[in-house]
Formats: C-alpha cells, structure tokens, sequence
C-alpha cells in the first residue's frame, strides 16, 4: 500500500499512515508541520474543539489534529476504499474520538451539523486538484451561517493548487493568509465576528 508520511506531532507523533494508493496527493510532512503549526499557535485554538476533515484520502490531517489534541474528528471520504484506509489509519495510531463518514462531502454538507458532530472548531478542505469547483462549493457551505457548521472561532484551511485563488469572502468566511509548497498551496479562512 502506498504511503502517506508520518503523524508530525502530538501523541501519535511519527507513526506512519497509508495511503489510499493512485489519485490521491497526501499532505507532506512540510506541509501538514506548516498547517498545525499554525493551527496550535492560534489564540483561537481551532484544535480546541470538534475537527472536520473533508475528502479525507488518508485521513492525515484529521489524524494529525487528534493526535495533536483535539477532542474529536469527522472524516467524510466518498471512496469505500479510502475510507477503509482512514479506518486502518486510525487503528494504528490507537487514537480515540475519530469517526469515518463515507459519504459525498457536498451532500454531507447538505445535511445537519448536529448529528454529524458539529459545529466544528477545525476544518480543513482537501479536494482532487483536478475538482476545484468542489473546493468552491464546499466554502459555500461551510460558510452559509444558517446552515451552523462552524463554531463562533472557526478556522478553515483549504489545501490546493497553487494557482487557485479563492473568494475574499465567502459567507461567514474571511480569506487570510496563502502559503505556497511548490504546486501545493493552503489558504486559510477565518470566520467573520469572531
């Protein structure tokens, strides 16, 4: 089975994960070091609270956040045989609180955010780079208040190709800083009012 890197810190911290095999781009160790580092320096402590990782692959961002401390992690995949690797994935790590959906993540987004284990403090955003209209969509969502599936400190992290360039302002959401990785990039969104 492929693999996708290691656990970076916390209590699972350098443990590897598998990877879910062809198509799927797993955070490399610079890149998910960047995004948590920055996610646990924050004073709105986004790893505080309940996690989102949306289209899943390997489940290493939300593995990385619970191993990291945060109290629970929804993992929505809509591929059976990638969510069996979140699953394993998080066998092997031995960490509790983690729970693997497998669903389409813009209908998941569609439905309740109280019964999916909401709202989230933490998410991030890791699309099929060739699907960036879902990235679109899934901020739309995500940032609609009615639909309450951000808590009132909510951080969104978006991993990306580098030249995608998201909205300013999507609903509720506030663009911040881009960071490049050569063709990867994250984009971090913050919730307005907060």
């Amino acid at each position: 089975m492929a693999d996708a890197g290691r656990v970076i810190g916390g209590s699972a911290g350098g443990l590897r994960l598998a990877a879910p095999g062809e198509g799927t781009r797993p955070f490399a160790d610079r890149v998910k070091q960047a995004l948590f580092g920055s996610l646990e320096a924050d004073p709105d402590e986004p790893l505080g609270g309940p996690f989102l990782d949306l289209f899943a692959g390997s489940g290493a961002a939300g593995i990385e956040a619970l191993s990291r401390g945060a109290p629970s992690a929804v993992f929505v995949e809509r591929d059976l045989g990638a969510a069996r690797v979140v699953a394993d994935n998080l066998a092997r790590t031995h960490l509790d609180g983690g729970r693997v959906v497998k669903a389409d993540v813009l209908r998941f987004l569609d439905g309740d955010p109280l019964a999916a284990g909401g709202p989230f403090r933490g998410i991030v955003i890791d699309p099929p780079y060739a699907e960036t209209g879902l990235l679109d969509a899934a901020l739309e969502l995500l940032g609609d208040p009615a639909r309450g599936w951000l808590s009132p400190a909510a951080v969104v992290v978006a991993k990306h190709p580098w030249r995608w360039t998201g909205a300013a302002i999507v609903g509720c959401l506030e663009r911040g800083r881009v960071r490049r990785f050569g063709e990867t990039a994250l984009t971090w969104y913050r919730r307005l009012g907060t």
